[in-house]
């Protein structure tokens, strides 16, 4: 039997390359929202821990100039968490894409895979209906030819 030759393998090849980039896409993408993630969790930790400390200043007699300069970090970090937040907003939406362009690239390969799956078996029915052909034809030599 001859071996099966797909037309359009180059395209079912691209589409698969294309499938397997997004996958690495995805994953760069998922990767950078969770070093996002660790970040603002980083930060919110350090806001946690200087607000312990400026409720032991409150507590304590401690110059107010200290106590302006706890505040003002705060603020300070109030707005990386806040800028950090925008991050990890944005790195959600870059996953999401991501997982956008992953299925339609997914979809696009399974349809070509399909259709060459359909062209094999074309080839198949086409492959045994000719060497069914061939072998009714020698039968019928053999069968004339002792009557002859």
């Amino acid at each position: 039997m001859a071996k099966f030759l797909y037309t359009y393998q180059k395209i079912v090849d691209l589409k698969s390359s294309e499938k397997t980039q997004a996958e690495w896409l995805l994953s760069s993408a998922v990767s950078k929202l969770h070093e996002e993630e660790a970040t603002l969790e980083g930060l919110l930790q350090e806001r946690s821990e200087w607000l312990e400390r400026l409720q032991e200043a409150s507590e304590k007699v401690v110059s107010l100039s200290s106590i302006r300069v706890v505040q003002l970090y705060l603020e300070f970090i109030e707005s990386k968490i806040a800028s950090k937040r925008s991050d990890v907003r944005q790195a959600k939406q870059e996953v999401e894409s991501s997982r956008s362009h992953l299925t339609d690239r997914m979809m696009d390969e399974k349809v070509w895979l399909k259709a060459k799956d359909h062209a094999r078996d074309r080839y198949r029915v086409l492959t045994l209906a000719k060497e069914q052909n061939e072998l009714d034809e020698m039968a019928t030599v053999r069968f004339v030819a002792p009557a002859r």
